[in-house]
């Protein structure tokens, strides 16, 4: 299963993202680890897909009957290198909840239905370690693609004969899918939807926005989520005038102990079932204003997998 393409994409990542040699060695360990999920995970990223305006979009259907405006829409964006089928428990979790989910691949793919179409790994189009080199132009086409699903469908009223109340938009993301929901609930002015209602940014690459970006007039409700062990990332997150502290008001954060980059993907089943509980409770509170489980976890201390819990509403 550790096979040399996995050697050579951990190689790369972390090339890629600037770590240092300590970096790249608990990178390495972590990574090891969970590649004993990593059989179970492919037969995880199963999904159902279909191509909307051009782009391969991974479906997960709502459990239930539908509302009488129609059922609330989530969109998912990717990590760097990642499929839009990355995270299948999540979007699961999600579907049955009542959300319908939508996924669609960016043009950094490298897994799940587009491992074999892509053309070699993508140079990132600024270092991940220089936030003064991004700027919205910085992968506007991810911007456009969740644009792009989102138009169509909410045009249609319906989603192959899902109905959809266009009010109800949340949005989620891993890595640099987090980046993308950050700058689409207004981490970036000019990216800014106002029919999104809430954003769910897993360990996102957020520095940018900490440096040079908007997080401060999203007025968006954001629910980060990091990892103790999450060494790129989530430092930025949690950190005095971090994102956290940078980001408008109602907004939360979690930290799981002992959890690393990869904990929201296939890869990791460990924390599986908090991610999903947190982020299911965020969405029914700001997509459906159910608050009583968010306030719940929220307000009864932190349970044994996680090592730091804020809010502030």
């Amino acid at each position: 299963m550790w096979s040399c393409e996995s050697r050579h994409f951990l190689t790369w990542y972390a090339k890629a993202r600037g770590y240092t040699a300590g970096m790249k060695r608990k990178l390495a360990a972590s990574v090891l680890t969970y590649f004993v999920f990593a059989l179970w995970a492919c037969r995880a990223q199963e999904a159902n897909h279909i191509t909307v305006v051009g782009r391969d979009v991974a479906v997960w259907r709502p459990s239930g009957t539908a509302p009488a405006n129609g059922h609330p829409l989530i969109l998912f964006s990717h990590g760097f290198g990642g499929c839009n089928t990355q995270s299948v428990f999540l979007m699961q979790a999600l579907a049955n909840a009542g959300y319908l989910v939508l996924a669609p691949n960016h043009r950094d793919v490298r897994c799940g239905s587009a491992r074999h179409k892509g053309d070699g790994m993508h140079k990132p189009e600024a270092p991940f370690r220089d936030a003064q080199k991004w700027s919205d132009a910085t992968y506007r086409d991810r911007r456009d693609d969740m644009e792009a699903v989102l138009n169509s469908v909410l045009a249609a009223k319906a989603f192959e004969g899902i109905p959809v109340d266009a009010s109800r938009v949340g949005i989620a993301g891993h890595s640099l899918g987090g980046y993308t929901v950050l700058g689409l609930a207004g981490g970036w002015a000019s990216w800014k939807d106002p029919r999104i209602k809430a954003a769910l940014a897993l360990s996102p690459h957020c520095s940018p926005f900490v440096a040079k970006g908007d997080l401060g007039t999203m007025d968006v409700p954001v629910m980060y989520q990091g990892g103790r062990r999450d060494l790129g990332e989530s430092p930025l997150v949690r950190k005095p005038g971090g994102a956290y502290d940078k980001t408008t008001k109602p907004k939360f954060y979690v930290e799981f102990e002992g959890a690393g980059h990869f904990a929201w993907t296939n890869l990791n089943r460990r924390y599986q079932t908090s991610i999903d509980a947190y982020g299911v409770a965020f969405f029914d509170a700001y997509l459906r204003g159910e608050t009583e489980r968010l306030s719940q976890l929220m307000g009864s201390g932190r349970p044994n997998d996680v090592s730091d819990l804020r809010a502030a509403r």
